[in-house]
């Protein structure tokens, strides 16, 4: 659940008041904390989001550009009865977004997304008198006490080892990995690393076709062992072997969940219809099982409150988005890039051979500009076209065959129709290009 669009061109600054507002009203009582990453709209959205906490009597712990993990672990650390992210995350400088989190530290449930929705729409804020207004304070100890909480899940000295070429995109992750570096040797080279709110070196996508353009021809010149790129808020991140070959975003959540399996006691992977079918086949391998739910955060939230926390192994995207128990389920990129960096260092094998490792899937992504109102009647005709597949339309219209599936959906944060189409082996090209034919001529 949140708030996300253009900045002056749909998010205006009174949105921005009144979901503060109406989150301010749905907590209970206690401290919020903030953040927000360095897109040139944040301070305006911060001193939005700032003003109604305090006018709901919230104290505002404010903990200045940070990254989105960072807040969530703070939130947890200070017993914070919820907190507000402002960034978003992998769109590029022109957007802006609010991202909510409860108590726990994780992205509202869909019960707890309704009852926010519900006060914003009908405008029932709790407002308070000068008496009880809330108080606004700075914590510089937060980035500090993250890294203490990576340090006490991995093995930080032994990855010293590893020369790691890092795309920060001129986000958060910049500030992270130099104090990473500072405190524990770890031996990073840099690019793209200057924080900046208007004009990133390149759009923040975290996939692989982003990695070749900038990573990936890095890897031979600089000698490094993996290379790792960071959407602006640090919560995503994908891949580049030493090699110079660019990994496929999916690759992310299946390396981690192979690792994660294997120590135990989780047997659960829990994921969204619209990523990559390796998950299966790796979880087969430990007896596990992937539990899969309609995409969105708050579907993976409302997932890991159906099991206890000791059955889930892993819970992710196939956008490179990870959570693990280790950390109680907060996404993550930094969490995910020491994770392959130990699975490299406890095999002994490079980048690539762990990833050739794997049964070989071929993905394809692309979306369509949702301009009509046929959306349902779309649906409807590509359940009838491919009616000899497996039919899912919990989220859109998911088909699957042995080895073969596709999904298309409504996205929930752009005005389009997103198509993804996986394949076992080759890409399936013509099934790609025959679903965008018909998702363009309705959509």
């Amino acid at each position: 659940m949140g708030l996300r669009g253009v900045v002056g061109q749909g998010l205006e600054a009174s949105h921005v008041m009144d979901f503060a507002a109406a989150f301010g009203t749905f907590l209970e009582p206690g401290p919020v904390i903030i953040g927000r990453d360095p897109r040139s709209s944040g301070v305006m959205m911060r001193e939005g989001v700032v003003s109604a906490l305090l006018a709901t009597g919230h104290d505002v712990m404010d903990l200045g550009i940070v990254s989105t993990p960072v807040i969530q672990h703070s939130i947890q650390r200070n017993n914070a009865v919820g907190g507000i992210s402002i960034g978003a995350s992998h769109n590029s400088a022109e957007w802006n977004a609010l991202k909510f989190f409860g108590a726990r530290g994780t992205y509202l449930s869909t019960a707890e997304a309704s009852e926010l929705l519900d006060i914003y729409h009908l405008r029932k804020f709790h407002f308070v008198d000068y008496t009880g207004l809330g108080r606004l304070y700075t914590n510089e100890a937060a980035l500090d006490r993250y890294l203490h909480d990576l340090a006490a899940v991995f093995d930080l000295e032994a990855l010293r080892q590893y020369k790691i070429v890092v795309d920060c995109c001129n986000g958060t992750s910049s500030l992270i990995l130099r104090r990473l570096a500072g405190q524990y040797g770890l031996n990073f080279i840099l690019i793209n690393e200057r924080i900046e709110g208007v004009s990133f070196a390149h759009e923040p996508s975290i996939n692989a076709s982003t990695v070749s353009l900038q990573l990936a021809p890095l890897m031979k010149p600089l000698g490094a062992d993996a290379g790792f790129l960071f959407d602006i808020d640090s919560d995503r991140v994908a891949i580049a072997c030493e090699d110079g070959t660019p990994v496929s975003e999916e690759m992310v959540l299946p390396m981690i969940a192979d690792a994660q399996l294997a120590k135990g006691p989780g047997k659960l992977v829990i994921t969204n219809l619209s990523t990559t079918a390796l998950l299966e086949e790796v979880a087969a391998k430990h007896g596990g099982r992937v539990v899969r739910v309609p995409v969105g955060r708050q579907a993976a939230m409302d997932a890991l409150a159906t099991y206890r926390p000791e059955q889930i192994a892993v819970a992710g995207e196939g956008t490179g988005a990870i959570m693990m128990p280790q950390f109680r389920f907060v996404y993550d990129g930094i969490a995910s890039m020491l994770a392959i960096l130990s699975l490299m260092h406890e095999r002994g094998a490079k980048l690539s051979e762990i990833v050739a490792g794997y049964p070989r899937y071929s993905i394809l992504k692309d979306e369509v500009p949702l301009v009509s109102q046929r959306v349902p009647m779309l649906m409807m005709e590509l359940n009838g076209l491919y009616g000899d597949g497996l039919a899912d339309m919990r989220d859109g219209l998911r088909v699957s065959w042995p080895e073969r599936w596709f999904h298309v959906r409504v996205s929930q944060t752009e005005p389009v129709v997103r198509v993804i189409c996986e394949q076992k082996g080759e890409a399936p090209c013509a099934l790609f290009e025959a679903l965008m034919d018909q998702v363009r001529s309705m959509a």
